[in-house]
């Protein structure tokens, strides 16, 4: 794969004035806090580079970024370009002491945040700043020009936002996760299980483990939202997109043509189109099919959140073609 700049006009747009003085005010906020709470305490080296999936994303990416700049590595073990890449940010994050944080993801284990960020080959190479996200570049690209991305990168977090990145204390031992550090919980095994399921393709597997943890819990949220996700992804893990597409162009009054296309919406990142395409089927269908859209789409609001906003405006128009 040739690499392919992503052109870093994507900081510009988003330094706009409004995003910045609002993802500014944030960072601000959250380091205020930390302050008051006796502030953030330095890190090892080793702790500059950490491995995310989809259940700790928004704690070690989101979050973080509004201390540090956080660099998102997309990688897979069969990407060889992603073994000479892999290593030399590895390096840099060193190297730059604490002015970003690397985060890996393993695209293999990780499908939905592949889709979510559009990621259309790898390696890929993103940034998070105050919670705003942003393309570096694709690619193996070389050393020298992704130092020049990586200045312009912290320049933009410390100038627009205030990011001046984390202390970094070489003595320091890195500190233990928060799974190593916390207790064991009555289902972690199996939570565990389905997180080892998913990280070896197995959807199936992945199911019946938050299965098992729904049958004694019916409420555990972890489980239900790992399920949701796990069984959206086995759905279209075997549909061809471009006849799904074609299907639901041409058949608009094939419930079974919008609810597949409306998971691939979703995988793919438009969640509101994806509602908005099973609303529609709803508004024009009758008896068992306008069951089954309303079925599913429920169930895609269990993969994002009922406390995400276009969960709640897809309910209220839902709701209005119901009644």
């Amino acid at each position: 794969m040739q690499p392919r700049n992503m052109s870093m006009s994507g900081v510009v747009d988003l330094a706009a004035v409004k995003a910045a003085g609002e993802a500014k005010s944030k960072a601000e906020q959250a380091r205020a806090e930390a302050a008051r709470q006796g502030g953030v305490p330095a890190v090892a080296p080793s702790a500059l580079v950490i491995d995310v999936d989809e259940a700790s994303f928004e704690r070690d990416v989101l979050t973080r970024s509004s201390e540090v700049p956080v660099v998102i590595d997309f990688w897979a073990e069969w990407c060889e370009p992603c073994k000479q890449l892999g290593p030399l940010l590895e390096r840099l994050a060193v190297e730059y002491n604490g002015r970003f944080l690397l985060a890996k993801i393993d695209v293999d284990a990780n499908q939905m945040l592949m889709q979510q960020f559009g990621i259309q080959g790898i390696p890929a190479v993103f940034a998070v700043v105050a919670g705003q996200a942003l393309p570096l570049f694709q690619g193996a690209a070389p050393e020298a020009q992704i130092r020049e991305t990586l200045d312009q990168l912290v320049q933009v977090a410390e100038e627009r936002f205030g990011l001046t990145g984390i202390e970094v204390d070489p003595n320091a031992a890195a500190a233990p996760s928060a799974a190593a550090a916390a207790p064991a919980g009555p289902y972690d095994a199996l939570l565990e299980a389905a997180v080892r399921a998913l990280d070896s393709g197995d959807l199936a597997g992945a199911v019946q483990a938050y299965r098992n943890v729904l049958s004694d819990d019916p409420g555990n949220p972890e489980a239900k939202l790992g399920l949701a996700q796990a069984e959206l992804l086995r759905r279209v893990q075997s549909l061809d997109p471009q006849q799904v597409r074609k299907d639901a162009a041409e058949k608009p009054a094939d419930v079974a043509a919008q609810i597949a296309a409306a998971d691939l919406d979703l995988v793919g990142g438009h969640v509101e189109d994806a509602f908005g395409r099973l609303v529609e089927t709803v508004r024009r269908t009758f008896g068992d099919d306008r069951d089954a859209a309303r079925v599913r789409l429920l169930e895609l609001f269990e993969v994002i959140g009922g406390d995400d906003p276009r969960v709640s405006a897809a309910r209220t128009a839902l709701a209005r073609v119901l009644f």
